[in-house]
């Protein structure tokens, strides 16, 4: 079974040295609301268009249900589309100084993925939090901007659109999937 720090890390080494791939850890229980079906090229495995709902996402639309600590129940809206830049959140404040490039943080995470609202990994189930180098390039371009200024005991969502995540496709990620992470920084140092 794969962390999602294989997930989101996005080194060369990494990808050669554990042959990343990609396995979910549950369901949130909500019900998947996009068609995966071959889309107008025929290309099995992309999604199909999806018709616009009038209005991107934001933060505040996304459901967050636990504490600092506590395994997040995340829901998804379906009444918007995910937005296509860079969205962050400070659900619970910590403390501190915020998180800057250089630093180390050991984060936990949750992770739901947009098009299906599944949850593709979690290491509050396993009980294992994520480590890295904030501005080293350890990890997708949508952490290392939307983790800066983080503080030590706070909880941050991050909705992350394709571009700053997986783009085409890899690591269990769909193609031009959206990714939602609810974020504790476990902590912060230098």
């Amino acid at each position: 079974m794969q962390t999602i720090g294989r997930i989101i890390a996005v080194t060369a080494f990494a990808a050669a040295a554990c042959g990343l791939t990609a396995c979910g850890s549950g369901d949130t229980g909500s019900t998947a609301t996009t068609s995966t079906a071959a889309d107008s090229s025929g290309v099995p495995g992309q999604s199909a268009p999806t018709e616009s709902k009038g209005r991107e996402c934001t933060a505040d639309d996304i459901d967050v249900q636990g504490g600092f600590g506590a395994i997040p129940q995340i829901t998804l809206p379906d009444d918007c589309d995910p937005p296509k830049q860079l969205v962050t959140k400070d659900l619970v404040p910590g403390t501190g100084p915020g998180a800057a490039p250089g630093q180390q943080l050991t984060m936990n995470y949750a992770l739901v993925t947009w098009s299906d609202e599944t949850q593709l990994d979690s290491s509050f189930d396993r009980g294992e939090p994520f480590e890295l180098t904030l501005g080293d390039g350890m990890v997708i371009p949508g952490w290392e901007q939307g983790l800066e200024g983080v503080q030590q005991g706070g909880r941050r969502l991050l909705i992350i659109p394709p571009e700053l995540g997986y783009g085409a496709g890899g690591n269990g990620v769909k193609p031009n999937e959206t990714l939602v992470f609810v974020t504790d920084a476990v902590t912060v140092r230098s």
